[in-house]
């Protein structure tokens, strides 16, 4: 098995001193050419297979700098060394900010040549640290590029499932409406209505994913309001004329939306079919928040909860679906006692115990 000695190009005027370089770095392991001037050895740089170059400062023609920055100019140029007699430290400045990697003093005895070694072993080896730090940083790139386009295309097929969740569902709710207008009996249509809120409640917060630039939140107060809308447009929309709805701007987790947005849909029901008997009445929805905890209510200026549990109609289904959407909200239910009327509040946190654990 055999291996490649790297190869120097030594770029000097001087012949005699360039055969001492050939001898004494042949003996630790190089490979020498020899260019006379910088024009024969940046041609000699473009043919390829130099690895590392020592250049003289003074030499007919083109001089060590003018030569260093030409090489440098060549893609993927070997590293320089810098040689020159010369004592004149700006010369040395001069040559390290034009891109060598070293710089020495030289004799004319050849005595610099165990530095040169040490000079352009080191300079190779820098060259070769550069270049595996290139490559990492290319993959890295790579890597991220690749994670970019995997992410949009992540984000993209998202979004098109929530579309076409969200249409499916919004169907479901349409033919609930449908249903539910045709009827003629009221405890049909009110249970069928109940059934389209729910849907709707979680369609619109897949049309709000579709629509939004973010997947991962849902602005409530705007999810809300599409919400009530929907069920004003129900079959029971005629006693909701005066729904309305107070809400800050908070952003809020998909899940969390449904669940909030089934407790509203329940609430308001339940207030539309008992609060009122002799007709229509006002409904408010509020969500405030207090820091990271949210207080959602519901309230209505009718007969009172006692009176409305005591309602035979009442079949507690609506009391148990808010009591689970709670349960999924972390959240404490209460009734307002001081309010004429029913006014059902909820606290719960902003985020859940999943959310929190991420962050």
């Amino acid at each position: 098995m055999t291996s490649t000695l790297p190869t120097l190009l030594y770029i000097d005027d001087d012949a005699a001193l360039a055969r001492l370089v050939e001898r004494g770095l042949k003996r630790q392991g190089f490979a020498v050419e020899h260019a006379a001037s910088g024009t024969d050895g940046i041609a000699r740089i473009r043919a390829g297979g130099i690895d590392v170059v020592a250049l003289d400062q003074y030499m007919p023609g083109l001089d060590g700098l003018e030569t260093l920055e030409q090489i440098q100019a060549i893609a993927d140029a070997p590293p320089v060394v810098f040689v020159t007699a010369s004592q004149d430290s700006s010369i040395a400045v001069a040559a390290l900010k034009a891109g060598a990697g070293d710089y020495l003093v030289k004799d004319t005895h050849g005595d610099f040549i165990t530095l040169l070694h040490a000079s352009v072993k080191g300079a190779l080896e820098r060259a070769q640290i550069l270049r595996a730090q290139l490559a990492a940083e290319e993959e890295i790139r790579i890597a991220r590029d690749r994670y970019a386009a995997l992410a949009a295309e992540r984000e993209m097929l998202l979004r098109e499932v929530n579309h076409r969740v969200g249409n499916s569902l919004q169907i479901i709710a349409s033919l609930l409406h449908l249903q539910a207008a045709n009827s003629a009996e009221d405890d049909i249509k009110a249970a069928l209505t109940n059934a389209m809120g729910r849907v709707a409640a979680v369609a619109q917060v897949h049309r709000r994913l579709y629509t939004s630039h973010d997947l991962k939140s849902v602005m409530l107060n705007q999810y809300l309001e599409a919400l009530l809308e929907d069920l004003r447009r129900s079959a029971e929309g005629n006693r909701m004329s005066r729904l309305t709805l107070a809400s800050e701007a908070i952003e809020i987790d998909p899940d969390r939306a449904v669940a909030i947005g089934i407790v509203v849909n329940e609430l308001v029901m339940n207030a539309v079919k008992y609060a009122y008997p002799d007709g229509a009445g006002p409904i408010h929805v509020e969500l405030h928040a207090d820091g990271d905890q949210l207080t959602l209510a519901i309230s209505d200026e009718g007969v009172g909860l006692q009176q409305v549990r005591q309602d035979p109609r009442s079949t507690g289904m609506g009391q148990r679906i808010v009591s689970a959407m709670a349960g999924k909200l972390g959240a404490t239910v209460a009734s307002d006692p001081s309010h004429h009327g029913t006014r059902i509040v909820l606290r719960f946190p902003r985020a859940g115990l999943n959310a929190t654990a991420g962050k």
